[in-house]
Formats: C-alpha cells, structure tokens, sequence
C-alpha cells in the first residue's frame, strides 16, 4: 500500500487566456514535492504571476488542473485552497494593515476561527520563525522595511500553509536584512516556490529551478546548472550579475 503524501503542488496541461485574448500559459506541467524549495524564473511577461495566481484560485485555469497537496483548486476548496497556499506579495505593506504586528499576525487565523490561547500561540510560534517575536506590540508602520517583510512572512506562517509563495523576496533589503531572511527561508519547514529576478538569491536558497518563458517551462533542474549555462540563459532574457559565477556558489 503506497502511503506517500500527494506533492504540495502539481499543475497538468495549465492553460489560460485572459478576456482581452492574450494567451498568458500553454499547457504549464510543473510538479513541488513536498519541503522543496524552488525558484520559478523568467523574464517579464512570462506568465510566472499569471501561474501563482491559479494557485490560491484567483485565476481559473481554462484548461489543465492545479492541485495543492492532493487538493483541487476548485471554487469548493477555495477557503482551504487559500489556508494552503500562503502568498508573500513584493510589498510588506500590501499585507500589513493593522495597528500593532500581533494583530496583523493573528488577523488570519482568527478569520479562520482561531480564538483565546490557541491563537495566540500561533501568533507567537510565527513571529518566533522570523525573529520577530520582541516586536508584537509595535505599529507595522514604525518598522524597517526588512523587518515588515519578515512580518509579512509571519503573517502567511501563522495560516500553517503547505507552500509557501514569495514574490520577489530579496527586493529592495539592504545586505544584512537579505542574509537574515535567507536564514529564516532555509529554517522554515515549509514548501518554498520563490518567483524572483534575483538569480544569485534563487541560487543561495533553491536547489531546484524552473524557467518559464513565454507561457511553457522552458527548463527545470538544479538552479546552478541552468544558471550556468549561457545559451539556456540568453535564450530566456536571463542575466546574471557581472563576474558572478554560478558554478563556485552552491545553493543551500
């Protein structure tokens, strides 16, 4: 008898268009198994935001499917779709609205229905995944940029997802706050799929990368393998910082 657990995510023949006719994915195939990390590159235009989107359920898929850990991305599922797939959007201050962190951070779950002792244990175990625990009764708003992205994180941490989405993590974090969220990621017990241009930091946090490109994938295997190869890279609009070698950096 196979007892193995479903993948977090496994998409089969995804297509979609939006109402304007612009055909957005061709028949996406992509499989996460469950605790990997992966990024999700390409250039601008691909189709990698129109694909998350199908994730939670806010686009529909015109043709193919999307399950998340074995369950249909249907409008049936939608309130436990949404628990599952946790999306860290660019900007912290998209997520974060409330007058203090801890607000912020249990808002979700008490949605959900959590309440008392039991959601503030989950508040806590949240904040304490991104170091962020010491500032739960401060304003989001009196925070650094860093730091309200790592409350960010806490926030989608707090719903227990299976996978975990991040949109351009690395984005305008100074040295020291990049370095310390990548701690937190590699820590996190968590599906990861990392949809960014930052190709060092898909490197430094995902052994596994897949290129979409033009509404397909393009490539899938081990982040520094595509990363190092050139043709792969130039075909796809793909560049990585000037010097930087991807053979000599191996992800963790």
């Amino acid at each position: 008898m196979n007892t193995q657990p479903p993948p977090s995510l496994e998409v089969r023949g995804l297509a979609y268009a939006y109402p304007d006719g612009h055909q957005a994915l061709f028949g996406v195939d992509l499989t996460v198994g469950r605790g990997e990390r992966v990024a999700l590159l390409g250039p601008n235009g691909a189709g990698k935001t129109t694909l998350v989107l199908h994730l939670n359920g806010i686009h529909t898929a015109g043709a193919g499917s999307v399950t998340v850990a074995g369950l249909p991305v249907a409008k049936r599922n939608l309130a436990e779709i949404r628990r599952r797939v946790g999306i860290v959007f660019q900007d912290p201050d998209d997520q974060l609205f409330m007058p203090t962190v801890r607000e912020d951070v249990a808002f979700g779950p008490a949605t959900s229905g959590l309440r008392g002792a039991e959601l503030e244990a989950r508040v806590v175990a949240a904040l304490t995944q991104v170091g962020m625990a010491e500032y739960a009764d401060r304003p989001p708003h009196h925070l650094s940029f860093g730091q309200r992205r790592r409350v960010a994180v806490a926030t989608v941490l707090a719903m227990e997802p299976e996978i975990l989405v991040l949109d351009e993590p690395s984005s305008n974090l100074d040295p020291a706050s990049r370095r310390e969220l990548a701690d937190i990621l590699r820590a996190l017990d968590v599906t990861v799929l990392m949809v960014t241009h930052d190709l060092p930091y898909a490197l430094e946090l995902c052994p596994r990368a897949v290129i979409l490109s033009e509404g397909v994938i393009a490539a899938d295997g081990p982040t520094r393998k595509l990363l190092g190869d050139a043709e792969l890279m130039g075909a796809h609009r793909l560049e990585l910082p000037f010097g930087f070698d991807p053979t000599s950096v191996a992800s963790r």
